[in-house]
Order: structure tokens, then sequence, then C-alpha cells
């Protein structure tokens, strides 16, 4: 078995690079909620839906999250009525977010309408929620952003979409997560993975949430030796995001040698690109192995190639 930590377009496009050198059927993704929101009354799950739809072949390639071909009548229709229109959802897009809150609403757990949602696109891999309890990730804003003053706290997709990410961060808070509980399965999955996959996702608003879940870091722990992440940070910056910038403005570095800082009480083998090779012994200094590889993912063929150098990672 293998577990993939996921999280937005870089968890997204890494497993879709996993599912093409190893069976769909032995890989469980775990993917973060704390993106979640509930809009015009629908539950979103803006994470879990890039994965599903990467794995699905539906995704928008252009944008990285969305279904491709998608059309806007319904949003449109809201515009004209004055209704809120900043977190956009496509009609295609709708529909998953309508079916998920009607089984929620019926009382099924999010787990379970997640893996309806992906046996219904004929995805193969085990899509997990990291829990199926309300996790939020919000973030406290360092400056004044229009109306809302320096040490205004907002939810991960006011900061993400309507600021646009421009907004110099203070601090970071995971809501709900001291209450929450894993997923049924999320613990058992790392506890017997040959290999657990940390995705190039966002280490504080991505993989963070994930960690803040009680019993996930002390398991990830347990199996460090067995824990391989991708860095998401290459020759100092994030290739898609605000990566580099929360890293910094949370006192950390902007590298590849600062994500090794961050992980390594949990990750044994760090993955980086060739244009960090320089730095791979410094990498090592934190007491995580260094492997150098082609790290982005600019087309299927170097995410399956970035896929079977993770597998090989593990010392």
């Amino acid at each position: 078995m293998l577990v993939a930590l996921a999280g937005g377009v870089g968890g997204a496009r890494l497993l879709s690079g996993l599912v093409q050198v190893a069976d769909p059927g032995d890989v469980v993704a775990v993917v973060n909620t704390g993106d979640d929101l509930t809009l015009h009354g629908l539950h979103i799950s803006p994470d879990i839906d890039t994965v599903v739809y990467t794995l699905a072949g539906l995704h928008n390639r252009a944008t990285g999250w969305g279904v491709a071909t998608e059309s806007w009548t319904v949003m449109a229709e809201l515009e004209t009525l004055g209704g809120e229109t900043w977190f956009r959802l496509g009609d295609r897009d709708l529909a998953t977010h309508l079916y998920r809150t009607q089984r929620l609403g019926e009382g099924v757990p999010l787990h379970q309408v997640t893996a309806e949602i992906a046996r219904a696109r004929g995805i193969g891999v085990r899509i997990l929620p990291m829990s199926d309890d309300p996790v939020r990730t919000h973030l406290v804003l360092a400056e004044d952003a229009g109306d809302l003053p320096a040490g205004t706290e907002v939810p991960f997709q006011t900061y993400f979409v309507s600021l646009r990410h421009a907004v110099p961060v203070r601090s970071v808070r995971f809501d709900g997560a001291t209450r929450a509980r894993p997923a049924p399965g999320v613990l058992e999955a790392i506890g017997e993975a040959e290999t657990v996959i940390v995705c190039p996702s966002n280490p504080v608003v991505s993989v963070g949430p994930i960690l803040a879940v009680p019993g996930v870091r002390d398991a990830l722990i347990a199996r460090r030796e067995q824990v391989v992440a991708v860095s998401p940070i290459v020759a100092g910056a994030a290739l898609k995001g605000p990566a580099d910038r929360l890293l910094e403005e949370l006192g950390h570095t902007s590298s590849v040698v600062g994500v090794a800082r961050v992980y390594a009480e949990w990750v044994g083998t760090l993955v980086i690109d060739e244009q960090d090779a320089d730095v791979a012994d410094a990498v090592e200094a934190e007491g995580v192995h260094a492997v150098v590889a082609p790290a982005v993912m600019t087309n299927p063929e170097i995410a399956a190639s970035l896929a079977a150098v993770v597998l090989d990672a593990p010392r």
C-alpha cells in the first residue's frame, strides 16, 4: 500500500504520476480539507475535488482547478441577481457540490461521500478526507487589506481567492483541529503503508492541516524512515501559490533546506529538484536524506518519472 498526503494542484499532479507507475488500487490519498467552505448553502471541498477531477481526467490544465470544458451559466445568472460570485463555481463543478451537500445532509460522513464521488468518476485510488470533522484553516493578516485591518483573522478562501493571497500573514490557526478525529482508515493506512508520500503541497496550509488532526503526526513519526516528501519549493520559490511567502512570513526559510527543517521530525527523505542539487548536503545536515531528481511536473511523463523516484527513495 502507498499513502499520499495531498493538497492542491501539487498533490493532484503527483498523484496523477503515481497512478502511472503503481496500481491505483494500492494507493490511498489523504487529502486536506482545511480549505473546505460553505457557500450558497453548499459544502465545497476544493482539494478533494482537484484530486478527483485530475485523476478522472476532467481537470482544467490551464488553471489547475475546476473542470475542463466548463460553462458558467449559473454564475452569470447569480451575478445578475447580485449574489456572491467571488468564488467561481462552474456548472459541472456545481453538480459535485450539490451531490456532496445532499448526502452530508442525509447523515452520510464525508469519507463515504468522497468514496461515492470517486467511484462515480471511475477512480481506483482510495481518496480519504483527513477528517470527517470540520477543520478550517484561518489566517491572521499582518497588514491592512481594504476594509480588513491588520490582525483580522480570515478563512483560507478569503485569503487565497478574495485577497488573492497578496496580504502578508502573521499566523495560521486550524480551527476545530483539536476536536477532530482522523477519518476512518487514515491512521491504519499510514501504519501499513510501504511508503508514505508527502506531495509537493504547501507545507503551511495544505500539509499543516493534515498534521494538525490528532494522531496523524505521531503516526508519521513512527514511520519516519518510510516517509518521502517532494519539496514544493524549487530554487527558493514556490512553483504555484504562496508557499514561499507563507514560510518566510511565519519565520521559516523559503528553500529546500527550510522545507527539510520544517519536516525533519517526521520525514526521512526529501526529493529536491536538480536546481537545488548544490544544497543537498545542507538538507542532509538537517537529518533528512536528500534525493535529487527532476521535480517540476510540467507534463504527465515527468510526473510519472518523479513518482517512480519517490517510490525508490526510502533508505
